[in-house]
């Protein structure tokens, strides 16, 4: 699966931030079409992204692109615009339910087909950021083979529960740890939520901790500074690569090599869920090592 430690939010109707996508070393550059753009620039920034998706994705970035929900009756047009050669996914704001999800990967392999596109090459995001969204997460994350993350989106699921939304993100615990659980449980990446405060680092680095205990794999960025720390603290740190390096090693040669399943590393015991664990930290690391070396 594709890293997406960060994935860096452009309005598609913004030229003076589109031209700036390349040089942000994001994983993910998602034009969108949704609350950045006001509803009198939709069909000009349908335009833009469909001109500068490649040359968004020229810095070495995936390009998403943010979609309306179904709702909006805007779905239709923002896909008949986009779904073309060098879109990577679509993410589909305000998810409620697993039929959302299901009409738009009908919707995408229609258009792949009609296009000449490899069939499931349009992968789905699902930004799920209401009440109802979070009730059903788990049977979002089920609800089609293209889907590959889903991404709490705090701001609007506050505002849908009509509580004030705070850097201290307690209003957020409930809902927040639900989206990752059923990331885990369906096998998708869980995207944390964008932090609003985006010039206090030291309060975004703790939350970024916190939502990193919880199971989180990347994080949703509406700010350039914000794309380092999210880089940096969703890989893995060197010590813990270290040490996972260690422990297959002994593992596998003191203990599966000789018919055991604990051997003693630097003092401690090694079982077969340890090893497991060790090798989770490497296979993440060789991700971000491919991708660095594209």
């Amino acid at each position: 699966m594709a890293v997406m430690r960060s994935i860096f939010y452009v309005p598609g109707n913004n030229p003076k931030f589109i031209e700036k996508a390349p040089s942000i070393p994001a994983d993910i550059i998602t034009l969108d079409l949704e609350d950045s753009v006001p509803p009198s620039e939709k069909e000009n920034a349908r335009k833009m992204i469909v001109e500068n998706m490649k040359y968004a994705a020229s810095g070495g970035s995936q390009v998403y692109v943010r979609i309306n929900n179904w709702e909006t009756e805007m779905t239709d047009d923002d896909l008949e615009a986009v779904v073309q050669p060098g879109l990577d996914g679509v993410t589909l704001a305000k998810t409620g339910h697993p039929d959302d999800v299901k009409r738009l990967s009908w919707k995408l392999e229609e258009l792949e087909r009609r296009r000449g596109m490899e069939i499931g090459s349009v992968k789905i995001s699902m930004l799920l950021e209401t009440a109802k969204g979070i009730m059903n997460a788990y049977e979002c994350c089920l609800a089609s083979p293209r889907n590959v993350n889903a991404i709490f989106g705090a701001v609007d699921y506050c505002r849908d529960m009509h509580v004030k939304i705070t850097n201290e993100a307690v209003e957020q615990l409930w809902g927040r740890a639900k989206v990752a659980i059923a990331c885990r449980a369906a096998g998708l990446v869980a995207i944390d939520a964008p932090f609003v405060s985006y010039k206090d680092t030291e309060a975004f680095e703790r939350n970024v901790r916190d939502g990193l205990q919880m199971g989180y794999g990347g994080r949703m960025i509406i700010h350039p500074s914000q794309v380092e720390p999210s880089n940096r603290l969703y890989s893995p740190d060197p010590a813990d690569v270290e040490w996972a390096q260690g422990v297959v090693k002994v593992f596998e040669e003191e203990g599966l090599a000789k018919g055991k399943a604990a051997v003693s590393y630097l003092g401690k015991m090694v079982d077969t869920p340890v090893y497991d664990n060790a090798r989770d930290i490497l296979a993440a690391q060789a991700e971000i090592d491919a991708k660095n070396k594209k």
